[in-house]
């Protein structure tokens, strides 16, 4: 049985400590006393003054500790410790603590991986992500910057009157997005239920009740594929606000993308994907110009297949217009918006969802937002009208049966609430794990997910 201490109260944190060190002139001692606890990730003796480096979520420090006051030093590099003293200023300058008493709080029984030169395999840094966090200043860095910056956009709608609530994760009908869902069975209930793909439905329901200004962050899952900007269960904010349309929830959007930098990392601009883009600056763009840029704007099918094809580009799979629109978008357009982009003004066909342009009934007050070639998220003047609700799930239907059988299936119990009156609303979704990759500068959503979803090897059972 472990006679350790359960507790060591009153400590400050490293970074604290560190900073009121960086004041003193080298080799002063002076200061309160302090207490400190971390993980010792380094130790060097030289006779009697041994030099550890002491380490929490705030940063490292030295600590100098002298035998002949605190007795041996029994300790392994990985052990956590407690300690006391007054903040202290090597003669090199090296901010430190000059310790009065040391306490094991706990023991390492398995050696630590090199941390010289840190975690580098990344099978390991993914699979086992605590020994990453420990070994790696970069990857604490990018897990405080995600929390960081999840505050902030909460503070953001909080401060300009949004509610956040919670919507149902396990879902008896999904919907909201095109895509292919998990699906479960409830035993109680005795039914399929489906792991949410979008919150959308049930946050515009709310809408319909009357609480006007609704968001949430929660987890969406999809049974797809993974790559460099996608997980099966990922973080999405989802936010809806009446008496909005597309305009105003563009303009929502950059305010909160740039005041969300500038508090989380103090600045507009980063380095993404190689790219030096500024978060305070959009284009915008419609997505009909988008295609012609590329000569591929067309509403004949055959002749965008024709004009894919020329390009080299495999359209079998694409069984409707539809369908090719979005390939030629995910294939040629989003790669080049690389400055922060707004792409907006979308076919009908490609949204359910949204209200059509006052000048044009074939195309939806819609827009898709990028940065490096990635999609941040997606938004709309949100559809309002039951009847033209009902029409849109038959004209997703039509493409189910066509083969896209990732499309709506339709929601009879929503075009219900729709019936009850919606007013004019505008809603967007904004991938969390996406823009955290933009703000911490990672190439890849697995350095933003603590524990991404890996392939189970062989022997984990």
């Amino acid at each position: 049985m472990s006679l350790l201490p359960k507790r060591f109260p009153d400590r400050v944190e490293i970074a604290d400590v560190r900073a009121e060190a960086e004041e003193l002139e080298p080799g002063e001692e002076r200061g309160e006393q302090r207490r400190l606890a971390g993980r010792v990730l380094a130790r060097r003796d030289m006779g009697k003054l041994v030099f550890l480096d002491l380490v929490d979520r705030s940063g490292r420090i030295q600590l100098l500790v002298r035998e002949e006051q605190t007795g041996p030093v029994d300790l392994d590099v990985g052990d956590i410790v407690g300690v006391t003293g007054i903040p202290a200023r090597t003669r090199h300058g090296e901010p430190s603590l000059a310790v009065e008493s040391l306490t094991l709080l706990a023991k390492i029984r398995r050696p630590l991986p090199d941390l010289y030169h840190g975690l580098q395999d990344v099978e390991t840094r993914y699979r086992q992500r605590y020994l990453d966090l420990l070994a790696n200043e970069e990857s604490r860095r990018d897990a405080l910057v995600r929390t960081r910056m999840v505050t902030q956009i909460r503070r953001y709608l909080d401060e300009a009157g949004f509610v956040e609530v919670e919507t149902p994760i396990l879902q008896p009908r999904y919907g909201g997005a095109f895509a292919e869902p998990f699906v479960t069975h409830y035993n109680a209930l005795d039914a399929d239920y489906y792991l949410r793909i979008a919150d959308e439905l049930y946050l515009k329901r709310l809408i319909v009740g009357g609480l006007e200004k609704v968001y949430e962050i929660g987890k969406d899952f999809r049974n797809e594929g993974t790559s460099y900007k996608h997980q099966p269960e990922f973080t999405m904010l989802e936010w809806y606000e009446a008496y909005a349309d597309y305009r105003d929830t563009m303009a929502r959007m950059e305010e909160l993308i740039r005041t969300v930098a500038e508090r989380t990392i103090g600045t507009t601009k980063v380095t993404f994907r190689g790219h030096e883009v500024d978060l305070s600056r959009w284009r915008r763009i419609k997505l009909v110009d988008a295609l012609e840029e590329h000569g591929l704007w067309t509403r004949d099918e055959e002749e965008l297949r024709r004009l894919m094809n020329e390009r080299e580009v495999d359209t079998r799979n694409d069984r409707t217009w539809a369908q090719l629109v979005d390939h030629v978008l995910s294939h040629f357009v989003e790669p080049s918006l690389i400055e922060p982009t707004i792409l907006h003004d979308y076919p009908i066909e490609l949204s359910p969802f949204a209200r059509t342009t006052d000048d044009d009934p074939t195309i939806v007050e819609r827009f898709e937002y990028f940065v490096g070639g990635m999609e941040l998220g997606n938004a709309f003047t949100e559809l309002n009208d039951s009847e033209e609700q009902a029409q849109r799930f038959a004209m997703q239907m039509s493409e189910r049966e066509a083969g896209a059988t990732e499309t709506e299936a339709g929601d009879t119990d929503y075009v219900e609430a729709l019936a009850y009156g919606m007013p004019p609303t505008g809603g967007l979704g904004l991938g969390i794990d996406r823009l955290a990759m933009v703000l911490s500068g990672r190439d890849t959503i697995r350095d933003v997910v603590l524990f991404p979803a890996l392939r189970e090897r062989s022997g984990d059972r």
